[in-house]
């Protein structure tokens, strides 16, 4: 438990150094910066307290908030997808898996896990990006702004897992 505990706080301290130094200066067309401290939901495991998930979540995204000057947007979305991630996890997962199975693309095969990280993603940039704007007024531009930020999101993820886990 204090190994797991441990692991978690180092890959939440990579992960938010990736997104305050690099990722929240990363601008495409005055829109989408990628969001990727949303990793750290892909790596709790199937059986997880779901408390826990939830504390460690507010805790990244508070901390995001804090460097990045948004806030509670990074919180609220976090802690929001750390509700419905256990649901989508157990959807995805094989039936035969072992009860502590990190989800990863080689425990729950490539394309479950895409579409594990593709809804995931997806919820958050939703419920980031409509808090962001609090209203459906320009709705073309919080459309690309999400558009563009889940796209960037997707694609370095996908990038992290495969640094993390090989070939």
């Amino acid at each position: 438990m204090i190994i797991e505990n441990i692991k978690r706080l180092w890959q939440l301290i990579l992960l938010l150094a990736l997104q305050v130094l690099l990722m929240n200066h990363i601008h495409i067309m005055g829109y989408g910066s990628p969001l990727v401290y949303v990793a750290l939901l892909l790596y709790f495991p199937v059986n997880s307290n779901r408390i826990v998930t939830l504390l460690w979540s507010f805790a990244l995204g508070a901390l995001v908030d804090m460097f990045s000057n948004t806030p509670g947007l990074s919180a609220a979305a976090m802690t929001f997808v750390a509700f419905l991630q256990p649901n989508w996890l157990k959807m995805w997962t094989p039936k035969d898996s072992l009860e502590d199975m990190t989800p990863n693309y080689r425990t729950m095969g490539v394309w479950n896990h895409l579409r594990y990280l593709t809804v995931i993603l997806l919820f958050h940039h939703v419920a980031y990006f409509l808090l962001e704007s609090f209203s459906f007024y320009n709705l073309p531009d919080l459309g690309m702004a999400a558009g563009i930020s889940f796209g960037l999101s997707w694609a370095s993820v996908v990038v992290l897992e495969i640094l993390r886990y090989g070939r």
